[in-house]
């Protein structure tokens, strides 16, 4: 699809370069020793267990080969593995000599894995226990912060820093500052002192100042994190007794344009800039309980569906940078959707089940917080149904066609019960109850129509599609859609895009976010970060950042 390398999202334990994983009854252990020579681009060294994107897709594979493969375990420590540090942060060699593009989505993967810890213990029961073991900087401290507890070893050296303001010039920009304040409940004075002062924080203090929730000495540091990971297990949710599901590789073909898997193809048009993404609805009969889905595994529809969603969009975010709308497509047998859908709230609580669907809804908050315009095109065969409406709901646009002479032909639309807050938004509200601003009226009109085939006329009469040409209109009025889009400006669309996208409550999420897109994003281009003086491109060299002073 492109002749620059290609980022590959997909790994296994056997390849890990940085992480290892032990399981210890209902402990897992996360150990952190990253490789100096196994950055994933050329040009830098990962010393002092610093990461780049490549330590964070190992760390997102383990996560997940937890959830799915030992559904026994209901802790994970984070710790490391070298002598007296934790983990420096991202590395900053690597990111001076990034382009802006690599940083900002970097960044963005980086916070979706840490939201994912944190959405795993919210819905999912598993937990997180960092164990500080030595000095942890910057995105260290962001990865400790994402989890549920933070324990901190009190050797007289081991500290925690956000450093990136005084040394970078740059904002921890993974959550750090929104942790602090919104999980942490840090006081805004002792934050600012924290997030400007490099050297960090050590022992009681920073448990006074709730930067950490446990110090312990070195003799009882690990019976302490112990004892903290057995009692967050006991909150946990996850079953005492279960066989996992052992996460095979994707069947995933690239070839030219085409990026092809089972369940779901993407086919790019250079020329008008787009990428066309068609999500489709199983072929066969899908077992109905428990021993089914089991027996099915990682063959599972809608368990293989999500992988298969998960994968493209990072795939083209990373690989395809100036692919800047998605058309998103269904097809297949609607009622299969609606039937699968069926399965999932009546197992819903099978431990399999409420794995899978959480996969699915980081899956499709990882569509809404993608930098494209995502216009749905519902055509002929389509299968915008429960699940897959969701795919539809989560773009900027919907367009409908419209074939009132042919009842039979004409595409048709359905809710189910997971579209009314099964899979919410990183705001925490459904994507009907976005489109709606909560309007209950309008959400009760959709809900009365759960199962039934609506077509264009009922979907413009509910509101649930922008537009409804008919087969004449169709092809000129979805072309000249797509060719205005193009001819817009990128940023103004990004920033446009998320404003429009996360109109509701603000969360701790969407501020992570909307600060990653609004004030990382622009200091990223500042000359006093990037500037050939500017602190990140100075740092290590030995010279003195050069700042413009002007406050803008």
């Amino acid at each position: 699809m492109t002749t620059a390398p290609i980022v590959n999202y997909e790994t296994s334990p056997e390849r890990y370069k940085h992480w290892s994983l032990a399981v210890d009854g209902p402990i897992a252990t996360l150990t952190m020793t990253v490789n100096e020579e196994g950055g994933l681009k050329e040009g830098y060294k990962l010393k002092l267990n610093s990461y780049d994107l490549g330590v964070d897709i190992e760390l997102h594979d383990a996560v997940q080969r937890i959830r799915f493969e030992h559904p026994t375990v209901k802790t994970v420590v984070i710790t490391s593995g070298r002598d007296r540090i934790f983990c420096s942060g991202a590395n900053i060699f690597m990111l001076g000599k990034s382009s802006h593009a690599w940083k900002v989505n970097f960044c963005k993967f980086t916070n979706e894995t840490r939201n994912g810890l944190e959405d795993s213990s919210r819905t999912g029961g598993l937990k997180f226990v960092a164990a500080v073991n030595g000095a942890c900087a910057g995105g260290g401290y962001e990865l400790a912060a994402a989890c549920d507890e933070i324990i901190l070893v009190d050797d007289r050296s081991s500290s925690v820093s956000l450093p990136e303001v005084p040394l970078l010039g740059v904002l921890p920009g993974t959550g750090g500052l929104t942790r602090l304040t919104d999980k942490r409940h840090v006081r805004h004075d002792h934050a600012d002192i924290f997030c400007t002062t490099s050297e960090g924080v050590r022992g009681q203090k920073a448990k006074d100042w709730k930067l950490v929730d446990e110090v312990a000495k070195p003799a009882q540091f690990a019976d302490t994190v112990r004892q903290h990971a057995l009692a967050l297990a006991d909150k946990s949710q996850r079953p005492n007794q279960a066989a996992g599901v052992k996460l095979t590789p994707l069947n995933r073909k690239l070839a030219g344009d085409t990026l092809e898997y089972e369940f779901v193809t993407v086919v790019i048009d250079r020329a008008a800039r787009t990428a066309t993404l068609t999500v489709k609805a199983p072929t066969a009969a899908l077992p109905k309980d428990a021993a089914g889905i089991e027996a099915a595994g990682v063959n599972w529809w809608p368990l293989q569906f999500t992988r298969e969603l998960d994968d493209a969009i990072l795939h083209l975010r990373t690989n395809e940078l100036d692919i800047g709308t998605w058309v998103l497509k269904s097809s297949g047998n609607p009622q299969a959707v609606l039937d699968a859908d069926a399965t999932l709230v009546a197992n819903k609580e099978h431990w399999l089940v409420r794995e899978t669907m959480g996969m699915l809804r980081r899956t499709l908050a990882r569509l809404d917080v993608t930098s494209r315009s995502l216009f749905a095109f519902v055509e002929e065969s389509s299968a915008f149904a429960g699940t897959f409406l969701e795919v539809a709901l989560a773009a900027d646009r919907i367009y409908m066609l419209a074939l009132p002479d042919d009842a039979v032909k004409a595409p048709k639309i359905a809710v189910s019960e997971l579209n009314f807050g099964t899979f919410p938004m990183v705001t925490g509200e459904s994507r009907l109850a976005r489109r709606f601003y909560g309007d209950e009226a309008a959400i009760a009109a959709v809900r009365e129509c759960k199962g039934k085939p609506l077509d264009a006329a009922k979907a413009m009469e509910l509101g649930l599609v922008t537009a409804d040409p008919d087969d004449l209109d169709w092809a000129d009025e979805t072309r000249l859609a797509l060719e205005e889009r193009a001819s817009m400006s990128p940023d103004a669309l990004t920033g446009m895009e998320a404003n429009l996208r996360f109109n509701g409550r603000e969360t701790m999420e969407t501020r992570i976010f909307g600060r990653l897109t609004a004030w990382q994003n622009w200091i990223f281009i500042r000359p006093n970060a990037v500037g050939e003086a500017g602190a990140l491109k100075v740092y290590g060299s030995g010279n003195k950042a050069q700042f413009d002073m002007n406050r803008v």
